[in-house]
Parts: C-alpha cells; structure tokens; sequence
C-alpha cells in the first residue's frame, strides 16, 4: 500500500474542454473551463500551481507541484451517475434519460395515480424560483411540484405543511418504482420538501432524499468495502451510488460545507477512500448558466486548496476531477459532453509532471484498487506506478 489514506474531489461539471464523439451529443464547442476563463478574469494562482489551467491545452508546466492530465469518457451518456459510475470502474452502455422539455404526458399521469395527487409545474429548474412560482398553489391544491434540474431526475417538492415530510418520501418511493421502466429509467428522484409562506418560502435541505438506481456491476466501493477499508462519501455521493460501497456518509448541502466536512475528516485516523462531491458548480451555476457565479466558486475552491493540501499526511494521496461538463456559456441548460482535469497530489512527489491523457475516467478507480490491492475493475489502467 502506497498511500494509507486516498481523497478524491469531484468537481460536479467542471469539464475542459469537448470530447471526440461530442458532436453525438451535440456538444461540440463545449468547453466549461475554458469559456468562464474567457469571460471571466480568473484569480486562482492555489489551482494554477497544480497544473489546473494545464489541462486546458495539456501544456507542460516544469513547475507543477502536482501530476496531472485529463480523463476522456466512454459511457453512454453525460449525466452525473454515468461520471461517477465510470470513475469507480462501471461502463453504463445505456444512458439515463433526460427531460430537459418537461416530463411526459404519460410519466405525469402515472404520478398522479400512484400518488392520489395532482401535478404542477413540469419544468426545468435549479433554484428556489420554482417553489416562490408554485408554492402557494400548491398548498391551496394539495398538488405535487415536479421539476427537473436537467440532469437524469424529477424533482418533487411539497410544503411541510400541505403533505408531511414523510408522505412525500413515501409518494417518491412510488415514484421511483415508475420511473424504473426501460422508457422512462429516471437515474434518480429527489424528495424536497419546503417550508415558510409565500414570499419567504425555502427548501428544507435536512430533509432533502434521493432515491437512486444501485449501479449496475461491482464498483471499486464494492471491492474496498469487501476488504475492511473506510469508505467515506460526502455531499451528494451516498445518494450517487445509492450506499452501495459506502460505509460513511456525510451529509453537506453545498460546497462550503462539503469543505469543511472533508477538512473535518481529514483530521481523522482511518485507511481508505474519502470522496467529495462539490455539486455546487453544476447546480447553482452551470445549469443556470451563470458564468459569473461559475467563475467565483472556482476562486472559492482556490482560496479553500491550500488548507486542503496543508492537511494531507505524507501517505495521503489527493485527486480532484470532474464527472461532466455543464458549459455556462453553451446553449440550452444541459450537460456537455467534455474531458475532465484529472490532478493527482501528495506531497512526497518528487517529479510530478503531465501524465498521458487518461483513455477513460476509470484510471481514476484503477489507481485506487491498485494502491490498497483489492480486485481491479472491469475497465480502467491503473497509473499507480508512474506517482513517483
């Protein structure tokens, strides 16, 4: 075991740059950190140091503190679950759906029949906009708001008051079962309830529940958990892989928080996987397509490295990357289908420098299963070897 400890930072949608087979997804064009670098004066000197902005062109840095390339995909579609699936060694050949048009006639009125309760809403939105647009009429109607962020899910959101907390997670437990068939095969369904009056109305995110898909095959989770090592998941990554692998869950509901909870487990003594998802970037940025907001929450993360780094113990290993892309810059308000930065540090590296791009993010799990020998995955290389 060359590292006692791995940490593992997924950066939810920072992408950069297209991939080969982008014009499939008619995506071609798309390139997330590059496009906020053009329209935004970036300040993040932390990141540049190991090799962030290298990825972009794939430049050499002589000067970099940490390895560094980036990883192309190969599963079938550009969605959250697929990033993640693929980076712990899971090839999905079929994609989750997306209805970034609104659900289907037929999904809604099987809602409303599983559930007893009328649908509203049926749009695409990321923010707290849907339940101040909606939110008094569902309480005078006792109906269920039902939107999607434009990744693979349907959204369902009910005042504490109208429809207690635990009623909507047994309504989104019928929902999931639906949403299962092949035609519709929704990657997750996410409970929000709110609360307050109109005008002041806000999610309560404590009671926020995803209801995913379990992932298709064996993932390196599996395979580390199987062998006694900590597993360790923060933000949104139990809800990803629907606790399948994990052995500790974190909650965090935004990208400050998931900082400091990773910052808290840092400090802890454990041999394993710690991974932190910050969601922020794909969910309150990219989606909304807010290049300045895009942009500001990278220069937070910056100003957040240098602790991160100042925690990792001489047998830590840290990699930050990406599942997706999601272009603020681009048309529509979907995924892009892009690279991600793939950054390996630990500060017993005595050479780092740009590693060969990465033919699919499962190197990422490889290395992994690789460092604590436990069965290697399906697909992926490891480049356990090549850290030095």
């Amino acid at each position: 075991m060359k590292f006692k400890r791995i940490f593992l930072v997924v950066l939810d949608s920072l992408g950069v740059g297209e991939t080969h087979d982008a014009i499939n997804f008619s995506d071609n064009g798309a390139n997330t950190l590059g496009h906020i670098k053009e329209q935004y004066d970036l300040f993040i000197p932390n990141l540049k140091k190991i090799g962030f902005l290298d990825t972009l062109n794939m430049s050499d840095n002589a000067n970099t503190e940490a390895y560094y390339t980036i990883a192309k995909p190969i599963n079938a579609g550009k969605d959250t679950l697929n990033g993640h699936y693929e980076m712990m060694g899971i090839k999905n050949d079929i994609p989750f759906k997306t209805f970034n048009s609104g659900f289907t006639y037929d999904i809604l009125t099987s809602i409303e029949e599983v559930t007893g309760r009328r649908v509203i809403g049926n749009k695409c939105c990321n923010d707290i906009s849907i339940i101040n647009e909606l939110g008094e009429r569902q309480m005078n109607y006792g109906s269920l708001i039902i939107y999607t962020s434009a990744d693979s899910d349907l959204q369902v959101a009910a005042h504490e008051d109208c429809i207690p907390i635990s009623t909507l997670y047994q309504y989104c437990e019928k929902i999931r079962a639906i949403t299962l068939r092949e035609e519709w095969r929704v990657g997750r369904v996410i409970a929000r309830p709110f609360t307050g009056t109109p005008g002041k109305f806000k999610f309560i995110n404590n009671a926020r529940k995803d209801y995913a898909v379990k992932p298709p095959k064996k993932s390196v989770l599996d395979s580390l958990v199987e062998n006694s090592y900590n597993v360790i998941a923060i933000g949104k990554v139990n809800d990803i892989f629907d606790g399948q692998g994990i052995n500790k869950n974190v909650k965090a509901t935004n990208n400050s928080e998931v900082v400091n909870k990773l910052l808290d487990i840092m400090d802890k003594n454990f041999t394993g996987l710690c991974i932190a998802n910050l969601d922020d970037f794909d969910s309150l940025y990219g989606h909304a397509r807010d290049v300045i907001g895009y942009g500001r929450a990278i220069e937070e993360l910056d100003v957040d490295m240098p602790m991160i780094l100042n925690k990792l113990e001489l047998d830590d290993l840290l990699i930050v990357t990406a599942d997706h892309g999601n272009d603020p810059t681009f048309k529509g308000n979907d995924h892009t289908r892009e690279n991600v930065p793939v950054i390996i540090y630990s500060r017993n590296f005595k050479n780092p420098h740009r590693l060969e791009q990465f033919d699919t993010f499962a190197n990422i799990g490889a290395t992994i299963a690789d460092n604590f020998q436990v069965d290697m995955p399906e697909i992926g290389k490891s480049i356990l070897d090549e850290l030095n």
